[in-house]
């Protein structure tokens, strides 16, 4: 059984810099690099320190945003003495590599989803971790939504009996028009949009279930913008390994750019949790609002890799389910992409 998720747990340290503080090290200077400098800044106990880039530009601006930061475009100083733990928020494709050589080096590592682009790439890193006996989490920032966190400890706790159906739905008004560039639209560098956002949902339910994906049915779809090169939205059906069902729907193209609506619903063998973001109070505003069931994941997942590097949590992520939720999301996109069925054991 999963074990009951208490990120935070050390949450009333002070703040401020301090000589014991854990030092980062963030390669890449994107959107999600950016988002994890901001929690970093939030969390006493980390403080970044160094930030890596190609573009000499982007990886000063997002330093400076740390006093004392320093940064480069050699990606063999994020691993250097002068860092405890490596922040990989790069393109998937560059994922193993750089992990494992941070690994190598003795450095913690919180690596972006996708872990990787395949399954022995994803094996590669975890026997990078396991050989070197340091500590590596991947940013799954799902499982640390409010909502999720509570419903995972009501499974826990054994509310619901053994987990039997799931049905997730995503919408969010993200990528069109305009939201998405670059690697995003390139499959040889993102795995595909089945794979590298399927993968949030799919980890979840690898978790909430407690089981491994074995089987996966994906159907693509560009609802708003048929002339995208990737699909914008898709519906996954899965069989888990002790017969629990699962259906997937995610789309990342509502109209309004901003808007969120989320929904779960779990039955089990003696009762059901469900949750629907329409079910919360609405803000009207100039700027469509998170739902309060999603706000603050980035900062809990960045209080839990504090308490990982303090010594006080394991980390959420346990690499059985980083490798489940991964080859299922690479299953699902060779579904999609193939129109048809596929055995997880496919791309294993």
């Amino acid at each position: 059984m999963n074990p009951v998720p208490v990120p935070g747990a050390q949450q009333a340290r002070d703040t401020g810099q301090r000589a014991d503080d854990h030092r980062v090290a963030v390669i890449g200077a994107g959107a999600i690099a950016r988002d994890h400098v901001t929690a970093i800044a939030g969390v006493p106990g980390l403080r970044l320190a160094h930030v890596v880039d190609r573009h000499p530009e982007r990886a000063a601006a997002l330093a400076a945003l740390a006093e004392g930061a320093t940064w480069s475009t050699d990606p063999a100083t994020a691993w250097s003495d002068a860092v405890d733990v490596t922040a990989v928020c790069t393109s998937p494709e560059s994922h193993a590599d750089l992990g494992v050589a941070a690994l190598r080096a003795g450095r913690a590592v919180l690596l972006e989803k996708p872990a990787a682009l395949s399954v022995p790439d994803t094996d590669r890193i975890l026997a990078a971790a396991k050989t070197a006996g340091r500590p590596l989490l991947v940013a799954q920032t799902a499982r640390f939504q409010p909502v999720h966190l509570e419903i995972a400890r009501s499974v826990a706790s054994g509310a619901i009996g053994t987990p039997r159906l799931a049905h997730l739905t995503w919408y969010t008004g993200h990528v069109w028009p305009g939201g998405w560039r670059g690697w995003q639209l390139d499959a040889s560098r993102s795995g595909g949009h089945v794979a590298h956002n399927g993968v949030h949902a799919l980890d979840l339910l690898t978790w909430l279930m407690d089981d491994e994906p074995v089987r996966v049915f994906a159907r693509p779809c560009r609802t708003w913008a048929p002339g995208m090169p990737t699909p914008d939205s898709f519906q996954i059906l899965v069989r888990f390994s002790r017969g629990a069902l699962a259906t997937i729907e995610l789309c990342y193209a509502l109209v309004e750019r901003g808007t969120f609506v989320r929904r779960l619903m779990l039955a089990g063998t003696t009762g059901t949790l469900h949750h629907s973001s329409e079910d919360e109070p609405r803000t009207r505003s100039a700027s469509p609002v998170a739902p309060a069931s999603t706000e603050g994941a980035m900062t809990a997942q960045t209080r839990h890799l504090r308490d990982v590097l303090d010594g006080v949590a394991a980390p959420l992520t346990a690499p059985r389910q980083v490798r489940a939720a991964l080859a299922a999301a690479l299953a699902a996109q060779l579904s999609a992409d193939e129109s048809r069925p596929v055995d997880v054991k496919e791309v294993c």
